[in-house]
């Protein structure tokens, strides 16, 4: 009886040690290639949707943040960073910050937003059957590309040239895609690249003057970090551009058709939920939104003095005044 006694109090002894000792907190590591700013409705979005799992920050979960502030050679070295810390998965959105994520680990699970072709990019190995360590939300680029366009020549019937603003790191196919939807439709079309922001103002000096009737700007999350930038260029040299997320709208920009990003991002909040439970990412589809929303800026149809159809208009999911 005494031994078991004893038994019973090391077990006692034991069991309030174990309680005493802190307990594992999961880590999210935040790979941003804008900054807090620009980015923060979609990492609200993304933390609501981990709050609705159960996930709260801070307490439940620990979520580190590693921000490029718009300047993509930064952003290896912060990966790296975010696997020093032994972080439990990697959320990141664009295809330059998954390959920095990727480059620094193969192991950690990344979980990303994505919104060009995440399988043309070699991201993954297929929407179904990602592979690796990577998986997350994808927009339906396909539709994305053919039909902004076509929405800008709706809305514009005399349009017949159409420059596509691209980032230099944005894939050749991608872009060659976009060019080919636009030819489909009858435009003529030339693709501008640009890297430093130093380089944006030319771009658009460039459309000016080969007479463009529209600019059509390819998703990039680092022109999303600098969306306030591209509209206010557009505002300057009096152009018209679509763009593919409301933000952009919000502050001038004429017209946005594209998913909704902070969807995607509380989206994202399923898949690092069952990653922390114990799911590989190779084992989760990469998934896609299945709505999109066309959002017009009357004040700036007004101020390019733009006669925009009443089809259009009648269409527009919001009409921002």
């Amino acid at each position: 009886m005494r031994r078991l006694g004893l038994a019973v109090l090391f077990i006692l002894v034991l069991a309030r040690v174990a309680d005493a000792q802190p307990r594992t907190v999961p880590r999210i590591g935040f790979l941003g290639a804008g900054s807090p700013a620009a980015d923060s409705p979609q990492i609200s979005a993304f933390r609501r949707g981990l709050q609705d799992l159960g996930w709260i920050e801070g307490q439940s979960v620990v979520l580190e943040y590693r921000w490029a502030e718009g300047h993509p050679e930064r952003l290896p070295a912060l990966a790296r960073d975010l696997v020093a810390l032994k972080v439990d998965v990697i959320m990141t959105a664009g295809s330059v910050p998954i390959r920095a994520a990727k480059g620094a680990t193969s192991t950690i699970p990344i979980v990303f937003v994505v919104l060009s072709d995440p399988v043309a990019a070699g991201l993954v190995q297929s929407l179904a059957r990602p592979g690796g360590n990577v998986t997350g939300w994808a927009s339906q680029f396909e539709d994305l590309i053919t039909k902004q366009p076509q929405l800008m020549k709706e809305a514009l019937p005399s349009l017949s040239r159409l420059v596509l603003l691209a980032r230099a790191e944005s894939s050749a196919e991608f872009v060659s895609r976009a060019e080919g939807a636009a030819r489909g439709l009858g435009l003529s079309v030339r693709s501008l690249r640009v890297g430093a922001l130093d380089e944006y103002e030319n771009a658009f000096k460039t459309a000016q003057r080969e007479r463009a009737g529209a600019i059509q700007v390819l998703p990039s999350p680092i022109f999303g970090a600098q969306h306030r930038t591209l509209v206010a260029l557009a505002a300057k040299y009096r152009l018209p551009a679509i763009y593919e997320f409301r933000d952009y709208v919000a502050v001038g920009g004429l017209m946005s058709y594209g998913p909704s990003i902070t969807g995607m991002f509380r989206g994202a909040a399923t898949h690092v939920d069952r990653v922390l439970k114990g799911a590989k990412p190779e084992d989760l589809p990469v998934e896609r939104p299945k709505t999109f929303e066309l959002v017009i800026n009357l004040n700036t149809v007004k101020t390019l003095g733009l006669t925009i159809s009443p089809e259009i208009l009648g269409r527009a999911d919001e009409l921002i005044k």
